[in-house]
């Protein structure tokens, strides 16, 4: 039994969830894995959903572990991926299916949109002027302008919107409440402000009532609620808000010693089914450079900006697995990066933003498809697709860290990767290789620990001078003290000139994933 007073992040990404304890023994942090699950969205007919009761589910088995393990427990409070809500009616019941953003019905909706603020160029202006935000066709702006085009009911009846990490804070506690830095994923808030864009919803359809002020990180909405309290053994436990959107938690625990400096030498990526790269700022860059390079200002704690890039990520070498084993082969994480490793270099270059690799049915079908249709060799082994599927990810980081310098106007020095990507050390190597540049991977449970420091200093257990910022710094000097990192230096970085070349023509010959 721990006697420490532990705090539960819980923890949920695109494909897993998980429920950690976090406490402070000596001034260090500690976690231990309290549950996990898996978070697989469902076809249902052709719609793409989430299973949101299953997850629900879970979450409450593994607080309910936790008031078995631990003599106190402290706070708990949820982050979650982006861009997906859930719609409660005036009775707070749930309002049509929870859609998973890779659903087909945004398709087109992008350019329809655009279309209807005034044509391809004048509308794409007015939405970034507007919200600062990477055009992105899994955006939520999209998801409920797709709804309303469809005339979806849902749209009708609804009174509140909810983001993901919402949702089940308002589970927990029966508050609602709409997380600020999650918010902002969705292209729909002003990154100054951070207030809600109503006039230019009410243009695409989208019901202005639906949207409540947001709250920031380390709000207390209050204690879990009876039923919960009864369900789970916990009692007394207040809901803390974390930055809910799991990279704007992330960030948080980069182990740097300063925050949001105006001109930044390092840069992080949160590396995951998704890998978010990017720059922790204290202002937002909303100018004609950054919608040119479709970066995106998303919010950060204490009004700070994640000027990022949203890049797919060990999506398709995840998928790879998965269609390993719809052929019998259950290939283990470490046998394909060995695989890998051992298999020829540039041999196949892929571009993980095309649009051939947002949802196939089949990702080594995709990928033979995507070789042929660009004129390349397919890989004779199992270890040349998966070569591809990392070499294409570094690469992309090294042309992202490029738009980066110049947004910035700095040089990046360090690329700090945090995040489940780091106990991938080949792609960790690449990345060093392909960009030039020293790279530090840790810690990598990145998104629960940003998420528990929060909470911590919404609970006042981690303090600084008075300010949020200085609290922020003295937890990333926890985070520096707790976790080892491991730092990867450049090895025959010229090696990869010639296929970055290659990678940008096969880029500008493709529809990236907008």
């Amino acid at each position: 039994m721990i006697h420490s007073p532990v705090h539960l992040a819980v923890d949920l990404g695109a494909s897993s969830g998980r429920v950690i304890a976090g406490w402070l023994d000596d001034g260090a942090l500690t976690l231990e894995e309290v549950h996990r699950f898996v978070n697989e969205p469902v076809l249902m007919q052709d719609s793409l959903q989430w299973n949101v009761h299953a997850l629900w589910a879970e979450i409450l088995e593994g607080l309910r572990k936790a008031a078995i393990k631990y003599d106190v427990v402290r706070s708990v409070g949820v982050d979650t991926w982006g861009v997906d809500y859930v719609l409660l009616d005036s009775n707070d019941q749930l309002v049509g299916p929870v859609r998973n953003y890779r659903d087909s019905r945004t398709h087109g909706m992008l350019a329809r949109a655009c279309e209807r603020l005034g044509g391809a160029d004048v509308g794409r202006a007015k939405i970034f002027e507007a919200t600062g935000l990477q055009f992105m066709e899994i955006n939520t702006v999209y998801q409920l302008f797709a709804a309303a085009e469809l005339k979806e009911r849902s749209l009708e009846i609804a009174d509140h919107f909810l983001m993901m990490g919402d949702f089940f804070h308002w589970l927990l506690s029966g508050k609602r409440s709409i997380e600020a830095t999650n918010a902002s994923t969705t292209q729909m808030v002003d990154p100054s402000t951070g207030r809600w864009q109503i006039e230019l919803l009410k243009e695409l359809g989208i019901p202005g009532r639906l949207f409540e002020p947001t709250v920031q990180p380390g709000t207390v909405l209050g204690n879990i609620q009876p039923s919960v309290a009864e369900a789970t053994g916990l009692d007394d436990v207040p809901v803390v808000v974390p930055a809910t959107h799991d990279t704007g938690s992330a960030v948080i625990s980069v182990p740097v010693d300063d925050f949001a400096p105006e001109k930044p030498d390092w840069c992080y990526i949160s590396s995951g089914t998704w890998s978010l790269m990017g720059c922790e700022l204290a202002t937002p860059r909303v100018n004609n450079l950054c919608s040119e390079l479709n970066f995106t200002n998303e919010g950060g704690v204490a009004g700070s900006t994640r000027l990022l890039k949203n890049i797919g990520g060990l999506w398709i070498f995840q998928q790879l697995r998965k269609s390993m084993q719809r052929q019998g082969e259950d290939v283990s994480w470490e046998q394909m990066v060995r695989q890998a490793s051992q298999a020829t270099a540039f041999e196949l270059l892929i571009d993980p933003d095309s649009q051939d690799f947002v949802a196939p049915h089949d990702m080594l079908s995709a990928i033979k498809q995507y070789a042929e249709t660009t004129g390349q060799p397919i890989p004779e082994t199992d270890g040349g697709y998966y070569r591809a599927a990392l070499e294409g990810l570094a690469l992309r980081y090294r042309v992202c860290l490029g738009m980066l310098e110049q947004l910035v106007e700095n040089r990046i020095e360090t690329i700090h990767i945090v995040g489940g990507g780091t106990m991938n050390e080949l792609l960790c190597q690449m990345t060093a290789d392909a960009c030039d540049r020293t790279v530090v991977a840790g810690p990598v449970e990145a998104t629960a620990i940003g998420n528990l420091v929060m909470q911590m200093i919404g609970t006042d257990v981690i303090q600084g001078d008075g300010e949020l910022s200085s609290a922020i710094r003295s937890a990333r000097g926890i985070v520096r003290e707790s976790f080892e990192v491991k730092t990867y230096r450049p090895h025959q970085p010229r090696n990869w000139d010639e296929p970055a070349e290659r990678f940008l023509a096969l880029s500008a010959q493709g529809a990236s994933v907008e």
